[in-house]
């Protein structure tokens, strides 16, 4: 504190005048911005973690952060706590600019009560996401802290409550973006889950509701933090985490490139850059990537990158469900997301965790206003016990659901096989895709025409002289009749056969087209998705 000079024998006293007032704030907040102590921010770093403001500043473009309550301090009382009451409460929050457009964030302090969350902290959040949904403009928060801070009780856990109820009035309205960067435990965790994507790094995040130490009490499996919710083991097997990356830095670069392919809001589009990628470049690898024998597989990846925009490709859930893909890229500029079968995992099948994967997808590209572009070269739905007992029906619904709802445009291209109920699912002209492209490698049927030749012609084949040949004979007749490249196509089920080289092309004419399509929606107060 400054203090002004006083005759001998008298005790200093603070200065009153506006300058000394003005010098005590900088003082305050130069210490409010150093945080605690210099012994725990290294500590912070022998971790191999960057501190909060040191994230912030990684995350927003240089010298755009605005800090809303930096002075802000608890009032708890009680085993102590009032002794300590440090400035910002263990979290940092504000806005910034990533790329020039606002963007919201708040950030726990591990260094401040451990990131836990108190009644001061929680109403800082709750600020802090009201002003990002007022404001329409996307909301990250950065998680790293120890749960809910256990000297004020339920004052803490009432807090929680009131960021999950913000969650879900932001959720379709705003983008929000988890990013997990230490320990987010118990109820803590449930925040990143109701967010649109969560980003974790290796390592060092760790999610899970109940830790180590109960599970061992609980249950007597002996595990680590990393094993039980470690980033590996949400980005492979549980399918919590979108992303994860080796550390801090690769991780919060990706965070700010997602925020470029993503509107500010659902009443705005997505960035739209001039592109630079001619919309006429012929694909002509497209035509050797894709062998016309159905059983041989292929990598979907790469068909898609030689389709869209500089081949960039923000693939989501990459390890999760990787039987279909899931992803953000542009074409002639303009944002698409992409669902594809993947031929490569489980020949593409789909199944109850893709099912999961591609309708939450879908739905968020909907819900801010992203177009959809479905890939399609699917032999069906997996079959066998573990699949049907653990309710494959009703997963494969959700899907069917997210497409059927889905009101921004839609293209879907079917590149080799369709089968059954999965051609179906896969954003087909029947449940309302505006577009229906198939390439001339198409195979469009109820089934293979193994498998088809097996039941209609059963009998015929039991009873011939030679019933693989007659058998080989019925399959090649099922096929010419019924699974020719242009027989969807007649009956109007196909808008056109085209050439895959010319693939790029069309989709961004037609993509361009649908570019003001508008659909109206039944007056509802919401839907009833299958669970």
């Amino acid at each position: 504190m400054t203090v002004q000079q006083e005759s001998p024998g008298r005790a200093p006293q603070p200065r009153t005048d506006a300058r000394g007032r003005v010098a005590e704030l900088h003082a305050t907040r130069e210490a409010a911005l150093r945080g605690p102590s210099d012994r725990a921010t290294e500590a912070q770093h022998a971790k191999g973690k960057l501190t909060a403001r040191e994230r912030i500043e990684l995350l927003l473009d240089a010298g755009s952060f605005n800090e809303v309550e930096q002075l802000r301090r608890h009032r708890a009382v009680g085993f102590g706590i009032e002794e300590r009451r440090p400035h910002t409460d263990g979290v940092i929050t504000g806005w910034g600019t990533v790329e020039g457009r606002t963007v919201f964030v708040y950030a726990h302090d591990f260094r401040i009560f451990g990131g836990a969350l108190g009644e001061a902290h929680a109403e800082k959040i709750h600020k802090i996401m009201d002003m990002a949904i007022a404001a329409g403009a996307p909301l990250v928060s950065l998680n790293d802290g120890a749960g809910a801070r256990i000297q004020e009780g339920v004052s803490a856990l009432a807090g929680y409550g009131g960021i999950f109820r913000r969650n879900v009035r932001a959720s379709g309205v705003i983008p929000q973006i988890s990013v997990i960067l230490g320990p987010c435990a118990g109820g803590s965790a449930y925040s990143p889950a109701l967010t649109d994507f969560v980003f974790m790094v290796r390592g060092t995040s760790q999610m899970f509701i109940t830790g180590p130490d109960v599970v061992r009490a609980v249950t007597g499996e002996d595990v680590t933090q990393e094993r039980l919710g470690g980033a590996d083991v949400h980005a492979e097997l549980s399918g919590v985490c979108h992303f994860a990356y080796e550390d801090e830095w690769t991780c919060l670069g990706e965070v700010r490139y997602l925020l470029s392919l993503l509107p500010s809001n659902n009443q705005q589009d997505p960035p739209a850059p001039a592109a630079t990628d001619p919309d006429d470049r012929y694909c002509d690898a497209l035509l050797g990537l894709v062998p016309a024998e159905g059983k041989l597989p292929y990598d979907m990846r790469r068909v898609i990158e030689e389709i869209v925009d500089h081949g960039d490709f923000l693939e989501v859930h990459e390890r999760w469900a990787p039987n279909i893909l899931c992803g953000l890229a542009r074409l002639g500029g303009q944002v698409v997301g992409i669902v594809a079968n993947q031929p490569v995992s489980l020949a593409g099948v789909l199944d109850i965790r893709a099912s999961e994967k591609a309708a939450r997808f879908v739905r968020m590209c909907d819900a801010f206003n992203i177009p959809l572009l479905s890939l399609v070269d699917v032999p069906g739905f997996l079959p066998g016990v573990d699949q049907e007992h653990g309710g494959v029906i009703r997963h494969g619904a959700k899907l069917l659901y997210a497409y059927c709802e889905a009101t921004v445009p839609r293209i879907s291209l079917v590149l080799r096989k369709a089968y059954g109920g999965a051609y179906i699912v896969m954003d087909s002209r029947s449940i309302g895709a505006d577009l229906s492209y198939a390439w001339p490698t198409n195979e469009i049927a109820v089934m293979g025409a193994e498998g088809a030749a097996n039941v209609i012609f059963r009998r015929e084949i039991a009873a011939a002289d030679d019933p693989q040949a007659t058998r080989d004979r019925m399959v090649k007749d099922y096929r010419s009749e019924l699974m020719h490249p242009y027989y969807a196509a007649e009956r109007g089920l196909v808008d056109d056969v085209i050439d895959p080289a010319e693939t790029r092309s069309q989709l961004i004419r037609a993509f361009r087209m649908l570019r003001t399509k508008h659909a109206d929606q039944p007056n509802r107060k919401h839907a009833n998705t299958p669970l």
